[in-house]
């Protein structure tokens, strides 16, 4: 018998859509992707496609850390999956890389599950992630500071490297809704003790300030942060169309490591899209965005829509990653001087 929570699975993500591919699920152990890999599995019925599980060993809770893995790997194997298991250097995840141990873990956690996609040929990799953890997502970025695209919290789709694609078909289900499934199923999971540890922000947006929010202003809290990245969503398409055609009337050929943009064109365009068309020129490059900020970017957009009489503008400034940007002729120069 089909559970309810499957049906309204298979209503997100028809089986259809991917039983004849290879489906690799990103499961740590805990309620969610636990939920996620009995789901998928009960659903899969048919189909030449494979399911598969990649776990990533972070190892930053000591046997905490390797108790989850085991308990991945027992659970495959009952269920007849295969799973690959990734864990990473430690050193390289120390380090960082300047944005913080979170930031690089999530960082060499995506890489791995790119690297088995690729290894074991999935054209899906896919994460559990839930309505709750969506609100968390965009209630963190607000606290933090974040534009309309920031706002949008996490796409249900994105590329994840060149041949896979990032799917989060739970991003309609409530984590309770998981939870009351797994008790039905009487399926057991793992508990990441450091979920509980409020002196990171993202625990004490879930623990104290959503709770207490939906307690005294709106018990549909939840519902109306992931409303608002809905709508977030779809002003953020609308820009990125403009954003598009701009870049294909803007950036003019130039030498390997330099962009060249034609202002011209950009005369009259909301100060918003200039910014997101520079961030897009950054993404285009590979060049770094984490110490671009929102005075950076703004600064950039002054030079691209002074005149070259205007007061303000600087016409030539250097900006974080070595890139130095330079307004001449009717034309904005970016040059990353160090690769």
């Amino acid at each position: 018998m089909v559970h309810p929570l499957e049906s309204r699975l298979a209503q997100q993500w028809p089986p259809p859509d991917w039983r004849d591919l290879s489906v690799l699920l990103a499961v740590s152990g805990g309620a969610d992707s636990v939920a996620l890999l009995r789901a998928m599995q009960r659903l899969k019925t048919s189909g030449e496609g494979r399911l598969l599980v990649a776990h990533f060993n972070h190892r930053l809770r000591g046997g905490e850390s390797d108790h989850d893995e085991a308990f991945v790997v027992e659970l495959c194997r009952r269920l007849e999956i295969a799973c690959e298991v990734g864990r990473p250097h430690p050193q390289r995840l120390a380090a960082g890389q300047g944005e913080g141990l979170e930031g690089a873990a999530r960082r060499a956690r995506y890489a791995f599950f790119q690297r088995a996609a690729a290894r074991l040929g999935a054209r899906y990799v896919v994460t559990a992630h839930t309505a709750d953890d969506q609100a968390e997502t965009i209630l963190h970025r607000i606290v933090r500071g974040t534009g309309i695209a920031g706002l949008a919290g996490m796409a249900r789709a994105r590329p994840l490297g060149p041949a896979a694609t990032l799917i989060r078909p739970l991003l309609g289900f409530r984590r309770a809704e998981l939870l009351a499934y797994l008790d039905d199923l009487q399926q057991p999971y793992r508990v990441d003790s450091s979920n509980r540890d409020t002196r990171l922000t993202r625990n004490r947006i879930r623990i104290e300030i959503l709770p207490r929010l939906a307690d005294e202003c709106n018990p549909a809290v939840v519902e109306a942060l992931v409303r608002l990245g809905q709508l977030a969503g779809e002003v953020q398409n609308v820009v990125a169309g403009l954003v598009e055609g701009l870049l294909d009337r803007c950036v003019l050929p130039a030498p390997a490591g330099a962009v060249r943009i034609l202002l011209a064109p950009l005369a009259g365009q909301p100060r918003y899209v200039i910014r997101e068309l520079l961030i897009a020129v950054w993404r285009r490059q590979q060049w770094p965005l984490q110490a671009m900020g929102f005075a950076e970017w703004d600064l950039l957009a002054e030079m691209a829509l002074a005149t070259p009489a205007g007061p303000h503008a600087p016409s030539k400034r250097a900006f974080p990653g070595e890139i130095l940007a330079e307004r001449a002729e009717g034309e904005l120069h970016l040059l990353r001087r160090r690769a």
